[in-house]
């Protein structure tokens, strides 16, 4: 499985997007300060995820939201999690 996922800072605050095939080490990575954009803007909080099935999927559209505007994100965040919580504690892989 592949997952798409966008980290922030705070509500509306500093974002990450990503992709991984292992996203409870992921977010141990970013946690921990091993991706320097994570670390330098204190983007630790798991806002949004979704899986692919498979690898060309995933990246096509880890590539799309990079290039959506701030607005999309914004609203894409939203739609399945309007309080902007850490969804960390429901993944499950």
């Amino acid at each position: 499985m592949y997952y798409v996922y966008i980290l922030a800072s705070r509500p509306n605050g500093a974002l990450y997007i990503g992709r991984t095939t292992d996203l409870g080490a992921r977010l141990a990575q970013h946690r921990a300060g091993l991706s320097e954009h994570s670390q330098r803007y204190n983007i630790n909080q798991l806002v949004w995820w979704e899986e692919h099935g498979a690898f060309a999927p995933g990246l096509r559209r880890e590539r799309a939201l990079k290039r959506w505007r701030r607005a999309w994100k914004n609203q894409l965040i939203m739609a399945k999690n309007p309080q902007w919580e850490d969804l960390s504690h429901l993944w499950q892989a």
